[in-house]
């Protein structure tokens, strides 16, 4: 029997799709997005993949990591001076600190987005009110409002992932506002408008999908942000308190060490140092993405 299919079927990918492609694409951002998934898998699974409790002490105080000469396997990453495994510590960490930034940026862009995204639509007074008042707390730095607020509320670890979402959220409305009010006023929104469409519509099939390049990159740059600000919060003794082992304040804890030993420091500011470009790289990887399907 004769084929009468005489066309060749094309499947068209999604939009998606295509922007999966082109970040698979991008060496630099997949390398990011591994390592970004191994700090997830921590935080997740951490204290069923550490070698040792986090009361653990051993008797080798200050033991050095396996591959010193004076290091030995059983602690990988060596122990402080307390005797505890660097290693376990370090994994135990990621739920902390990788895993409150991840709240904070959370909690930051379920409030500020849908915020940003109402400003930026609406006009008049309440417009004005909420973009004057968000000019007003940018100005002011992120890591200060966070210790102002840890101030008022405490120390400990929940306060400071509360001081550091309270000072994201405007971050986020005021982004999202620029974002929106720089969408709609280009000219294919006016002849939306004129076509009758409605606000709705309009923020659905025009303005969400042409800013979601920019509500990625904020997200991104709020999550390092968050992590940042956790672990200098840590590190100044105000944030998560001994013997919690949030990275900053193992970073802090052990700032005494630096000489006599070194790998106290130096692998906690190590951690700290590869989420933060892992994030930023799997940020920017999307946003490149998001950018090429648009060019």
């Amino acid at each position: 029997m004769l084929n009468t299919n005489v066309f060749a079927e094309t499947t068209i990918s999604s939009a998606l799709q295509r922007v999966l492609e082109r970040f698979k694409d991008n060496s630099i951002a997949m390398i990011g997005f591994w390592v970004l998934l191994g700090f997830v898998a921590l935080a997740l699974f951490g204290p069923l993949i550490a070698p040792y409790t986090l009361d653990f002490q051993s008797d080798n105080l200050l033991q050095p990591p396996s591959w010193n000469q004076s290091g030995h396997v059983d602690n990988f990453f060596g122990t402080d001076d307390l005797g505890r495994d660097v290693l376990s510590r370090l994994i135990y960490g990621c739920q902390l600190t990788f895993g409150g930034g991840l709240i904070v940026v959370t909690f930051a862009a379920l409030i500020g987005i849908p915020l940003g995204i109402f400003s930026g639509m609406s006009r008049g007074v309440k417009s004005s009110v909420l973009h004057h008042v968000m000019d007003t707390a940018l100005s002011i730095p992120s890591l200060l409002i966070a210790i102002m607020v840890v101030s008022f509320l405490g120390t400990g670890l929940e306060n400071t992932l509360i001081a550091i979402a309270l000072a994201q959220i405007p971050q986020f409305i005021r982004f999202t506002y620029i974002a929106v009010s720089t969408e709609i006023q280009k000219e294919y929104i006016t002849a939306i408008r004129l076509d009758g469409a409605t606000n709705y519509r309009i923020l659905k099939h025009g303005v969400l999908p042409n800013i979601a390049d920019s509500i990625v990159f904020q997200i991104s740059r709020s999550f390092s942000s968050s992590l940042i600000d956790i672990t200098a919060l840590g590190f100044i003794g105000i944030g998560a308190q001994a013997p919690l082992p949030e990275w900053g304040a193992m970073l802090g804890g052990s700032k005494d060490l630096l000489f006599s030993a070194p790998w106290t420091v130096t692998l906690p500011g190590f951690v700290i140092m590869t989420s933060i470009l892992s994030v930023n790289m799997v940020g920017e990887g999307l946003r490149q993405a998001m950018l090429e399907g648009v060019d």
